[in-house]
């Protein structure tokens, strides 16, 4: 039987798949004044971070050292393992005996502390597939620091993931419990949102009816968000914020489904997904003071996601065009939306598909596609003044409106572009900004 990982290699050859991102309708892109649509935008250096040594790899997470935490296939994509990029080096963290381990949402801060899911070794009696490699092996929560790896108690249940990990060392994710969800096909058991202490595990508070949910990012203040739900939705019905002991539903943009909070900032400002009225589209969002604002996607494009927001209020995710269509890594700044393949040079050899993370330099990590191999490889991309102009195009100047051209076959010696389909297949394969699954 195929497993999730496999289906993941199928997705990046391009196979038939189903997209968690609809996009049915477009809707025109709110856009700021002209006077911000002409301002002139900073341009990047890219780095391809690579893999380790297979075919696919992305950073989810980068700090304020310009250090980045993702993961990346192995020789054979057999496996994927979390991967440390720091400065030169690239520190493969390995599992608790299982093939896989990752890092899936935001998990690196400051002090160079990583937190993601790894497989143990040992099968899950309930075969609840609950890191999504399709191995059948219990996931379990991990921290690691300066070589030492250490696993992360559940609330009972068999598995457990962290995503984030604040500068304070609070720990936030998805914990299972030993209650059976009554909303799920077959035994699976309920998965709640979380918080790591000290090691010591905190189970959150879930919206009235809600029986799963996730603690995706949370910030210095120890404020919180993510997503809860039933089982058929993946914990996806509210946006919520968790802060002073309370939890706030942020609302939507007018669907009922597929909403999640996927980062929040330390002045409060929360970024994440919604779906607009009728569920067939779903568009990036921009929650503060009490107001979701929809950001809308590039011109042309129906659906938005991402991605990740910084203490000046930069905001990087991704547009796609249609379902099966072609994502761009985007940045939302002073109001305006920009396909970010418009401000690096042309002939990188890298097409930026989806931006996950932005540190307070404006650097920004995601996942690209290597039009030369026609993989898929991490990228950190470096404001032009951070490098001194090194491996930047310095003709680039107000890229604010224009529009990159995605890469045609002829140009990937025979490789398709990147679709949104590769990133949306059944709730996601291992990288962030993504919907939490609670079955398999």
């Amino acid at each position: 039987m195929k497993t999730k990982f496999r289906i993941l290699l199928s997705a990046i050859t391009f196979t038939a798949g189903v997209a968690l991102i609809l996009a049915a309708l477009g809707l025109p892109l709110r856009l700021a004044a002209q006077e911000k649509q002409n301002a002139r935008l900073p341009h990047y250096a890219v780095t391809d971070l690579g893999t380790l040594g297979g075919t696919f790899g992305y950073a989810g997470a980068v700090n304020n050292e310009g250090w980045a935490a993702g993961a990346g296939t192995i020789p054979g994509d057999t496996a994927q393992n979390a991967i440390l990029w720091r400065k030169q080096l690239k520190i493969q963290i390995g599992t608790f005996g299982g093939p896989n381990s990752a890092v899936f949402g935001k998990g690196l801060n400051e002090s160079g502390q990583v937190v993601g899911p790894a497989e143990t070794s040992d099968p899950d009696p309930l075969d609840q597939n609950f890191c999504g490699f399709g191995t059948g092996l219990i996931c379990s929560p991990f921290i690691w620091q300066n070589g030492v790896m250490a696993q992360l108690p559940t609330l009972g249940g068999y598995n457990a993931i962290a995503y984030d990990i604040n500068n304070r060392g609070v720990i936030a994710g998805q914990a299972q419990n030993t209650t059976l969800d009554p909303t799920c096909d077959g035994s699976i058991q309920e998965a709640k949102p979380v918080l790591w202490v000290n090691g010591q595990i905190q189970e959150l508070p879930t919206i009235a009816g809600d029986t799963v949910g996730n603690a995706i990012e949370i910030n210095d203040q120890g404020q919180a968000v993510g997503s809860t739900g039933q089982c058929p939705d993946f914990g996806t019905l509210h946006a919520l914020l968790w802060a002073n002991g309370t939890v706030t539903d942020l609302g939507n943009l007018g669907g009922t489904m597929n909403n999640t909070a996927v980062d929040i900032n330390n002045r409060g400002q929360v970024v994440g997904s919604s779906d607009l009225a009728g569920d067939t589209t779903s568009h990036f969002f921009l929650w503060q003071n009490g107001v979701m604002t929809d950001l809308g996607t590039l011109p042309g494009d129906m659906a938005s996601t991402g991605g990740g927001i910084n203490d000046n209020g930069q905001i990087v995710g991704a547009s796609c065009t249609t379902v099966e269509g072609i994502c761009r890594a985007t940045l939302w700044q002073n109001g305006v939306i920009t396909d970010l393949n418009t401000l690096i040079r042309p002939r990188s050899g890298l097409f930026l598909v989806e931006a996950f993370d932005i540190n307070a330099r404006g650097q920004i990590v995601g996942i690209a596609f290597q039009r030369s191999s026609g993989e898929f490889h991490a990228f950190l991309a470096t404001p032009c003044d951070e490098e001194n102009g090194e491996g930047c195009d310095h003709s680039l100047v107000d890229g604010s409106a224009a529009t990159s051209v995605a890469p045609a076959p002829s140009e990937a010696s025979g490789h398709m572009p990147p679709s949104a389909a590769l990133w949306r297949r059944n709730g996601r394969f291992h990288f962030p900004a993504f919907r939490p699954r609670n079955q398999p």
